[in-house]
């Protein structure tokens, strides 16, 4: 028997969306006719929940909506990938849209992947290929909103997106520009555990994203972001001792008061201020 596919209520309950997507609404009549093909109409209803982001800080869906959209959704595998697949033809055993059954890509990933359509029969009924930046191909059964529930619950496991980090509930990130800055921090009494405790009691509710220890010396990484505010956020000693923090520019002043204060309560003196990206300069607490 053939399992259900899952609706796009069981994603969202899994993952909740954001109140306002980005890139999420459009005409889709032109988009459909600027793509030459309809869509699944899953798919449609799930750019118009979640809009342009991340599942899991990794993958990205594709929307056709937005000026200055990044991830585009555009039927444009064969424009790229012609001339590569005259020279290695091997590499290539699905065809291209708008070749017959050819691959349109309905996401992307950090790793450099493709989430694809096979667009064969009715657009409901496409199949999703995994194509890997290794020229490794994965398919699954029809539906991307099915696809991203499944890979984001465990009920699929893909060799090309593995679950590094077991045991996290996932997340959504909606795309917007936020200011990141690094808080260089003294060591400090306390050890790193409790001090990593303390930043995220100061910061509470905040949610899980993982982390790392090193097998060789012990330095490590933990990410989270506060539940409120979508501030997201690193402790680590892997690259020095440092709060990595990102946030919507508008949140300078509160992330500013929250987080040094927070380094205070570690019993950790700053070090130093570094904004990396965005126009946020963090000046020292009193």
């Amino acid at each position: 028997m053939i399992s259900p596919r899952a609706p796009l209520s069981e994603l969202v309950r899994h993952v909740p969306p954001p109140p306002e997507p980005v890139d999420g609404h459009g005409d889709w009549e032109a988009a459909e006719a600027a793509l030459g093909v309809p869509l699944p109409a899953d798919f449609k209803a799930l750019v118009e929940t979640y809009g342009r982001g991340e599942f899991r800080d990794h993958i990205a869906v594709c929307t056709p909506f937005g000026d200055d959209n990044p991830v585009r959704l555009e039927a444009d595998l064969l424009e790229d990938y012609a001339d590569l697949r005259e020279m290695f033809p091997e590499h290539y055993p699905y065809p291209l849209f708008p070749e017959p059954g050819g691959l349109i890509a309905w996401a992307v990933t950090g790793s450099g992947h493709h989430l694809c359509w096979r667009t064969v029969g009715p657009p409901d009924e496409w199949p999703v290929v995994v194509w890997s930046r290794d020229d490794d191909y994965e398919e699954y059964g029809p539906g991307a909103v099915d696809f991203l529930e499944g890979w984001l619950t465990g009920r699929i496991v893909s060799e090309a997106l593995p679950d590094n980090q077991p045991g996290l509930a996932p997340w959504f990130d909606p795309a917007r520009e936020l200011a990141h800055v690094y808080v260089r921090l003294a060591e400090g009494e306390r050890p790193y555990p409790e001090r990593l405790r303390i930043l995220r009691e100061a910061l509470a509710p905040t949610a899980d994203r993982g982390g790392m220890v090193s097998e060789y010396d012990g330095r490590r990484q933990d990410h989270f972001a506060t539940v409120d505010g979508g501030w997201e956020l690193t402790y680590e000693t892997a690259y020095g001792h440092q709060i990595r923090v990102a946030f919507p520019p508008e949140d300078s002043e509160r992330a500013r008061l929250a987080v040094l204060g927070a380094a205070g309560a570690m019993g950790c003196a700053v070090l130093g201020l570094s904004t990396v990206h965005g126009t946020a300069v963090w000046e020292p607490l009193p």
